[in-house]
């Protein structure tokens, strides 16, 4: 599809979300792309790393709230919940490129890669209490690990944004970038390089001691989550945040 691009560098694989027009906000056959594409990618010999990154101004704008309100994903099968799963089981290393806006599942997928590299105008936010919800992706257990406790608890219950200086300092990032898809290619192509047995078992040993409780953790705030969408709290928050951009 034309909304997730794919393009090959040898042994790296780059996934680009292209929605420029609505700041790579994600719909459900965007999901349901990018899970297949995770999916190839990890039964493909001869790649060896991925890397993700946007198209024009930003990495993406997180879920597209009316898709969301159309088709809510009130099951485990449905598509984004299929994508925050690929993300998590996916074997070999995966390097994201960002620049602009991150927001929710643009900051929360970010967790499951294994190296961030971002644009000094790199806007994070995961408003999902702003919106009624309740974090993804794992990232009630994830985001304490990176940020500390009490970071993590004032960036969730606030909803506000931080800046690639501030993500650099909670290790959300490795690196703030001048041009960070050039830098993630060229980590990638190292990577690429190393044994990949060596490598796949490397990631699998990093992920291993939090692999389980992560898991645990996704099914809990999965359904958490999909509660939280049919709540008329949420409804009002959503009804709400419309409002606000249309006046924008």
């Amino acid at each position: 599809m034309d909304e997730i691009l794919i393009e090959d560098h040898g042994p790296v694989r780059q996934i680009t979300l292209n929605r420029p027009a609505k700041k790579n906000a994600l719909t459900p056959p965007m999901y349901a792309e990018l899970t297949n594409q995770l999916n190839l990618a990890a039964g493909d010999f001869a790649i060896r790393v991925v890397v993700i990154c946007g198209a024009g101004s930003a990495f993406t704008a997180g879920n597209d709230i009316f898709d969301f309100l159309n088709t809510p994903p009130t099951s485990s099968d449905s598509p984004v919940m299929q994508f925050l799963a690929a993300i998590h089981n996916f074997p070999k290393p995966l390097i994201a490129s960002v620049h602009g806006n991150a927001v929710g599942v643009g900051t929360t997928m970010l967790m499951h890669c294994d190296l961030v590299y971002a644009a000094v105008d790199a806007k994070f936010q995961m408003p999902f209490v702003s919106l009624g919800l309740v974090p993804e992706a794992g990232s009630s257990l994830l985001f304490p690990k990176l940020a500390g406790h009490v970071k993590a608890s004032e960036i969730f219950l606030t909803g506000r944004s931080f800046d690639s200086t501030e993500a650099l300092e909670m290790k959300l990032i490795n690196s703030i970038e001048a041009d960070p898809l050039a830098k993630a290619i060229a980590t990638s192509q190292i990577i690429a390089n190393q044994p990949p047995e060596a490598v796949i078992n490397t990631k699998a040993l990093l992920k291993s001691g939090s692999y389980e409780s992560v898991t645990a953790v996704m099914r809990v705030e999965g359904e958490l989550f999909q509660m939280a969408l049919e709540s008329e709290e949420a409804q009002g928050a959503f009804m709400k945040f419309l409002e606000s951009k249309s006046k924008g």
